[in-house]
């Protein structure tokens, strides 16, 4: 940024744990954030430059991953071959495992807080299971506009790298009179807690949002090695958060210090589930 390259970020754990650092460099050398991430590239589409204030929410779309419908007293024996089974999408490790306890779009949640300028409470989350929906944008209005593909990352990684242009591609398109239904679902956040986290670290900001993903990393790291219950990934990032004290994240040292001392904490707490 402080060369003046424009940025497709890739990453969403960049914005999460230091979004406000992040945007503000972007915007002070003049430098644009391309979004990578499917979800924030459809938002990003269908904002088309329209002002932030016709923005009623923006609305993040999830699968729900392989445990859609189940409540928190089922998913206490879960295994890390069912949690990594995933019907839409095919990731890695990581990153499935937060898509089944739905913290990925918790961090995407945050993500969009920062790249859109809007406060957490105009982003929300609804379930759709067959993932060609993307994400949509309600304004005030009341008019939605959403963006549909296949689930391919193909699609959002060229349109951040030819924008604002679009070119012809040799991938699979969509087509609409072999799609049997789209549905949707509002998500169930009292199993699923890590949407309430996100929305409770977004809203604090400073540095919690940097101790909701370390966390997070740590307690889903224990869970693939097979040493604490699938459970408990949630129960050690909402203590981990309710144990620490948040600083403005003025700085990236401030942000490490946040991270580093989340990583111990939780790495403390999984040695007793």
């Amino acid at each position: 940024m402080r060369a003046g390259k424009d940025i497709a970020v890739a990453s969403k754990e960049i914005l999460v744990i230091a979004g406000e650092i992040v945007m503000r460099e972007a915007k002070k050398h003049g430098v644009k954030v391309l979004p990578v991430d499917s979800e924030h590239s459809a938002i990003w589409q269908c904002l088309d430059g329209k002002p932030t204030e016709s923005i009623k929410r923006l609305i993040l779309t999830a699968s729900g991953g392989p445990f859609r419908g189940k409540k928190r007293d089922e998913l206490h024996e879960v295994t890390v071959e069912q949690a990594l089974k995933h019907p839409t999408w095919t990731m890695g490790r990581k990153i499935t495992i937060d898509s089944s306890t739905m913290f990925n779009k918790g961090l995407e949640m945050i993500e969009a807080r920062w790249l859109f300028g809007l406060p957490i409470e105009q982003v929300d989350v609804i379930i759709h299971p067959q993932s060609i929906i993307h994400s949509m944008v309600e304004y005030n209005d009341g008019s939605v506009i959403a963006q549909l593909s296949v689930n391919d990352m193909c699609y959002p990684i060229q349109y951040a790298v030819v924008y604002p242009d679009r070119v012809p591609n040799s991938m699979h398109h969509l087509d609409l009179a072999k799609m049997k239904a789209l549905t949707f679902e509002e998500p169930d956040t009292e199993t699923f807690v890590s949407l309430r986290l996100a929305r409770e670290a977004g809203h604090a900001g400073g540095t919690l949002p940097a101790v909701f993903n370390a966390a997070n990393e740590v307690a889903v790291e224990w869970f693939l090695n097979g040493r604490i219950r699938y459970t408990r990934i949630w129960d050690c990032v909402e203590q981990c958060m309710a144990r620490h004290g948040v600083r403005p994240a003025d700085d990236l040292e401030t942000v490490s210090a946040a991270d580093t001392w989340a990583r111990a904490e939780a790495e403390k707490l999984c040695r007793t589930y």
